[in-house]
């Protein structure tokens, strides 16, 4: 997966071509870019916030795969319905995005190709997930799978997901935050890449109502080792652990659990070490 089991960052998924020490702007990328753009004129857009955001370090790579007929088809039929592009240019109303005010939603930043947030989606019809992701193939394929399982809860975002919560997201609109499997910059002049960061935690639980649970997990212990400290080391957040260590992984079947990914099960095989990480907001 990705920004948890995909391109906002994934656990050794392919990475675009060019540096991996800058953002990816203009040059042969903004030509690849503006050819996706081409390809879906009423899908996500290739830039969605544009110049009007400052310019920083990012935490992802975008993913320039290539997209299937029927990915293809998805996003040109779905996206003006369940896709929304990440441009910073005004608050979601949540309530109205997913046509129900009373419905609880969560963020999950990073999807990979979309079928471990199809399944929660599925499992959880009641809770709205706003899966973010710069992936296009995936983005089309979960729009795919949410149409095909007759899901109304997903809604798929497409950008930077540190403009959609500073931006767009109103203070305690969330009931809670999910980042599985995030690229986790392995080379130490990249960590700074990495999205658990201090700053990045405390602008996500502005966006936090009390008792939402952010849920984390990586298969990159010294990456599991900051997670657990930059979680810890805030006072909005409190480990769901008494010992304030790893959580057991929750069973899909269970509370907040999630289900075992292609990419997890690979990683599983080779000997890799799952950490889950469990905060609550106070």
């Amino acid at each position: 997966m990705s920004a948890g089991g995909g391109p906002q960052g994934a656990s050794g998924g392919p990475a675009a071509p060019g540096s991996p020490d800058e953002a990816p702007a203009g040059g042969g990328g903004a030509a690849v870019a503006g050819q996706r753009r081409l390809h879906f004129p009423e899908g996500p857009a290739a830039d969605p916030a544009g110049s009007h955001h400052e310019r920083r370090i990012r935490s992802f790579r975008p993913r320039r795969g290539r997209v299937t007929t029927g990915q293809g088809e998805a996003l040109r039929r779905l996206w003006s319905t369940w896709g929304l592009d990440i441009d910073g240019r005004e608050k979601l109303d949540l309530g109205a995005l997913f046509g129900d005010p009373a419905m609880p939603v969560v963020l999950e930043i990073g999807f990979g190709m979309g079928e471990a947030t199809a399944q929660m989606a599925t499992a959880d019809p009641g809770t709205g997930i706003l899966a973010a992701d710069v992936h296009t193939p995936g983005q089309g394929n979960l729009l795919s799978l949410a149409e095909r399982n007759g899901l109304t809860n997903v809604r798929v975002a497409n950008g930077d997901a540190i403009i959609l919560l500073r931006e767009m997201i109103e203070p305690a609109a969330l009931a809670g935050l999910r980042v599985y499997f995030p690229d986790p910059w392995p080379k130490k002049r990249h960590q700074k890449r990495r999205l658990i960061q201090p700053e990045f935690i405390e602008l996500a639980v502005t966006r936090l109502k009390p008792g939402a649970l952010v849920h984390c997990a990586t298969d990159w212990e010294p990456y599991a080792e900051q997670m657990l400290e930059v979680l810890s080391a805030s006072s909005e957040l409190e480990n769901t652990q008494p010992d304030g260590g790893y959580a057991p992984r929750p069973a899909f079947e269970g509370p907040n659990g999630r289900p075992l990914t292609k990419f997890e099960g690979a990683g599983l095989n080779k000997g890799h070490v799952v950490h889950d990480l469990l905060f609550v907001r106070r």
